[in-house]
C-alpha cells in the first residue's frame, strides 16, 4: 500500500497545488476571490471599515471552495495543508497576474505524470 506523500516545503507544495487547480473555472474562481480578499483587506483598513476584514474568509475559501467541489471535482488542499494552501493561493494569483500561469502549471504537471 502506497503512502502519501507529505510536503515539508512550500516550493515542494506548490507544483502538487498547480495540479489540483487543472481546471480553468477553477483556477478563475480561486483568482476571484482572492482579488476581493486583496479588495477586502485593503479597503477595510483604509477605510477603517474593520468589519469588512470579516467577509475576507468568505470571500476567499466561497469562491475556492465552488471551484473545487463542483468544478475541479477535488477535496481543497486547505483541508491538509493550510497554510502552504494559502500562501500558494497568493502565489498562484501573482503567476495568473503576470501571464506565468500557464507553464508554471505544465511544468508541474510534468513532474506529477505518472
Amino acid at each position: 500500500m502506497e503512502t502519501e506523500k507529505r510536503y515539508e516545503s512550500l516550493m515542494e507544495f506548490y507544483p502538487y497545488y498547480l495540479t489540483e487547480h487543472a481546471n480553468l473555472t477553477n483556477r478563475i474562481l480561486h483568482f476571484c476571490g482572492t482579488g476581493i480578499v486583496i479588495a477586502l483587506l485593503i479597503s477595510g483598513i483604509l477605510l477603517e471599515k474593520y468589519k469588512l476584514l470579516f467577509f475576507m474568509p468568505l470571500a476567499g475559501y466561497g469562491f475556492a471552495w465552488v471551484g473545487h467541489f463542483m468544478i475541479e471535482k477535488n477535496k481543497p488542499a486547505t483541508f491538509k495543508y493550510p497554510f502552504y494552501s494559502l500562501a500558494s493561493d497568493f502565489i498562484m494569483f501573482w503567476h495568473i497576474l503576470t501571464f506565468q500561469i500557464n507553464g508554471k502549471l505544465k511544468a508541474a504537471q510534468a513532474k506529477f505524470v505518472k
